[in-house]
């Protein structure tokens, strides 16, 4: 059982990388239209800041899902995430009916970053830190099999 866990854990940012292709490929309003524009416009711009930090979110829990998560490791999950962002950002220039500015790929930028300093400042750093007590015991149950 953990080791399909593990296999479902590595697989998951690989089939959130696939999932965020399919949306963008896709109108803005394909799945979810708010009928207010303003909340419409402000609710999917937002979620700029959060989709790519669950991105490299995923790569952390897969990291730690086979005790591999070393800052060297952890900084590339995080480039990872960064340029796929910019890579989603040149596709959607690239689909009707959708936009990509730099302003965006700033948004998917700061959002790893804010989860990169979160998992450095207690993964890293706090050992006593909550964060940290959980992710250490989430590793430790994987291990052992």
């Amino acid at each position: 059982m953990k080791k399909l866990l593990k296999y479902m854990l590595t697989a998951a940012p690989f089939l959130y990388m696939i999932l965020i292709w399919v949306m963008s490929s896709n109108p803005d309003d394909a799945v979810l239209r708010i009928p207010d524009d303003g909340v419409d416009r402000f609710v999917k711009e937002s979620l700029h800041l959060v989709e790519f930090g669950i991105l490299y979110g995923l790569f952390v829990i897969a990291l730690l899902a086979h005790a591999k998560l070393r800052f060297t490791l952890n900084f590339t999950a995080a480039l990872i995430s960064i340029f796929y962002g910019f890579v989603d950002e040149i596709h959607q220039s690239f689909v009707p009916y959708r936009s990509s500015t730099m302003i965006d790929a700033a948004k998917d930028l700061i959002g790893v970053t804010v989860l990169f300093w979160i998992v450095n400042r207690t993964y890293f750093r706090n050992p006593d830190h909550g964060l940290t007590k959980k992710m250490r015991r989430f590793e430790d149950y994987l291990k052992k099999d």
